[in-house]
């Protein structure tokens, strides 16, 4: 079904969103409202995505109380939201039923052929290349991004989501907290498969059963090449996805690193599934600028290139710092702030020997997002991946700096040692899912003066 049709099934909703200042959670409330639902949202600070809302003409709130909850609305809710929450409270008292966010997803989703991209690593910026390329061929498709692309609906603004007037749908699916399984892809795309999320999943083996279940309704299927999910497909139309295929040879390709050359070749593959001409989707993707918090130069600080990915795992630090090698800079500098005492404590030795690929490391606190360190999570912090880097840096300089204020004053001091010792073109990138990237563009600020 079109967009146009869609109209008037949303007009007569209005919807509220408890934590509407999220990269999923205001992508589903801009579409909402450009198809005619009434729209209102709070979250608990601001952000990117919150003026983004405000320029479509909406109003979020800032802040979480029983009051931002209008008469009569349904409400729409993330799994980061406590049943304590006032306003999801209020709603429960009043006799609704919350709507989890993958449920809206899907709802929407449900209205056009639908091109789901799930997986550990990859999603979102596979996402983003399916919907720049199928933009570029003249299909007009509505998107779901995990973050946000500069460009994809023209000019520069960076978006997340649009409702297109085409026929399909692309759509990031989100494994973390099973949403996934409420989708109903047409065309499913897998691009991994790794333990993230420890304190949902019990093991690889609970996790790659809930992906047997996403691609179960699938016509057709992109898995990788090397067979390590040929499970998934069996009895499907598959096409298989490597460094090399499909697509054209060589992939120009304006977004550095072998983990891009993958994604894109995943991308490719779910349009030659879709009917598209790869080789022509090929030279659209050559335009594609990437995703903001993927590889992200944020400035200069004199010499100094700084870089932000939002690498989160273990596999992800590998592939960002790996990709800036390629860049062979005098000197590569990492600072990383691990995302959940959770993952921190499953995964601080891999941190500290992908840390390793960088010639100096910084390691922050832990951003905890949703988590406290009690419990099991007791005493987990962000020195154990900086003793881990430590071990296996080889000698090479491992800072541990617990508290964030006062990090950008030591960061602009390394990075001035460096240059008076003559190491030129530096690179320094911040690592991580919590709000580490301003400490660079603090750095890229102070440069500037």
């Amino acid at each position: 079904m079109g967009g146009r049709e869609s109209v008037s099934e949303w007009a007569g909703r209005r919807l509220h969103f408890v934590g509407v200042g999220g990269a999923g959670m205001s992508g589903l409330a801009l579409v909402c409202a450009e198809l005619g639902a009434t729209v209102s949202g709070s979250d608990r600070a601001d952000s990117s995505y919150m003026e983004r809302l405000r320029a479509a003409g909406l109003a979020p709130v800032v802040g979480h109380d029983a009051a931002n909850l209008p008469e009569g609305a349904e409400v729409v809710v993330s799994t980061a939201i406590g049943a304590d929450n006032p306003e999801l409270a209020l709603a429960v008292e009043r006799g609704v039923e919350p709507i989890h966010r993958g449920g809206l997803l899907a709802e929407l989703c449900a209205e056009k052929r639908l091109i789901a991209v799930a997986g550990t690593h990859g999603k979102t910026t596979t996402t983003a290349m399916l919907a720049w390329a199928l933009r570029a061929l003249g299909a007009d498709p509505a998107f779901f991004v995990g973050g946000e692309v500069p460009g994809l609906e023209g000019g520069g603004e960076a978006v997340n989501a649009g409702w297109g007037r085409g026929e399909w749908v692309v759509a990031e699916a989100d494994e973390s907290d099973a949403s996934f399984l409420e989708l109903n892809p047409e065309i499913a795309v897998v691009t991994n498969v790794e333990m993230d999320h420890h304190s949902r999943w019990s093991s690889i083996a609970d996790l790659r059963r809930a992906f047997g279940g996403f691609v179960s309704g699938a016509e057709a299927v992109v898995v990788p090449a090397d067979g390590s999910l040929a499970d998934l497909s069996e009895g499907k139309r598959v096409t298989p996805f490597g460094p090399d295929a499909p697509g054209p040879g060589d992939l120009d390709l304006a977004v550095p690193g072998a983990h891009n050359v993958l994604n894109a070749r995943a991308a490719l593959a779910a349009l030659e599934l879709a009917g598209f001409d790869s080789g022509e989707a090929a030279t659209a993707l050559a335009g594609f600028p990437g995703v903001k918090r993927r590889l992200e130069l944020k400035g200069r600080r004199g010499s100094t290139r700084i870089y932000d990915d939002y690498a989160h795992h273990p596999t992800e630090v590998r592939a960002a710092l790996s990709a800036l090698r390629e860049m062979s800079p005098g000197r590569l500098i990492a600072v990383f702030q691990p995302h959940l005492y959770s993952r921190t404590k499953a995964f601080s030795e891999q941190f500290g020997a992908v840390l390793a690929l960088a010639d100096e490391v910084v390691v922050l606190d832990v951003y905890p997002a949703r988590e406290q360190p009690v419990g099991e999570l007791a005493g987990v912090s962000g020195l154990d991946v900086a003793r881990a880097a430590a071990d296996r840096n080889g000698g090479a300089p491992v800072r541990w700096l617990a508290e964030a204020e006062g990090a950008g004053d030591a960061l602009a001091g390394l990075l001035d040692r460096n240059q008076a010792l003559g190491v030129e073109e530096q690179v320094l990138v911040t690592i991580g899912a919590g709000d580490v990237f301003k400490l660079g563009e603090a750095l890229v600020a102070e440069g500037s003066r």
